[in-house]
């Protein structure tokens, strides 16, 4: 199946990967003006099929990224993606946690990771992997776990977070996320 994300055509494998969703739009918006013409190395954490780091490659030819995820069908597909979009050169797809399969620190990191507790099942969500949209306990752990690896020196000094979280782009200085605030305070 194919999805238009960023006026993108994109491969999508609903029930496998996670199907791009529009409001994941205003991630890359942001994350385009803060790169705003200059040379960057990225971080895509939880790529799915790609879209992101697609989306980025294809609107700013100065970035480098690095796409990340743990789902093998994921990964597939996100270098798919980038190969037929003619970006594969400059988006490199590795399977792996968070930012455990960086080779060098990044500028900036965008992540849009599972963050609904496993308790709080959402019918909305049941074509998409639950490991997709799903985390243990109150679903903040893949977020803190990915703070704690920026500060462990995959995050460049002065480097930037850029992370959705219910469907809206959250800079480290924008305080939606209550439970994270002294973590994103630490990490930027």
């Amino acid at each position: 199946m194919k999805t238009i994300f960023c006026q993108l055509k994109l491969e999508t494998a609903p029930g496998r990967v996670f199907t791009p969703q529009p409001a994941t739009e205003r991630l890359v918006d942001a994350a385009l003006e803060r790169i705003d013409g200059v040379p960057m190395r990225i971080a895509d954490v939880g790529t799915g099929s790609g879209a992101i780091a697609v989306a980025l490659a294809v609107n700013k030819p100065n970035v480098e990224i690095w796409a990340t995820d743990t789902n093998a069908d994921a990964v597939e597909l996100a270098r798919s993606n980038a190969e037929r979009l003619g970006v594969s050169d400059r988006v490199h797809v590795l399977r792996g946690n968070l930012l455990d399969p960086l080779p060098e620190p990044v500028d900036l990191v965008v992540a849009n990771l599972p963050y609904l507790p496993e308790s709080k099942h959402d019918s909305a969500y049941d074509d998409e992997p639950d490991d997709a949209v799903y985390a243990p306990g109150d679903g903040l752990g893949p977020y803190r776990r990915l703070l704690d690896a920026c500060r462990e020196g995959k995050l460049e000094t002065g480097g930037a977070i850029l992370l959705q979280y219910r469907g809206e782009p959250m800079a480290a200085d924008c305080w939606q996320l209550e439970d994270l605030r002294a973590e994103l305070e630490n990490a930027a």
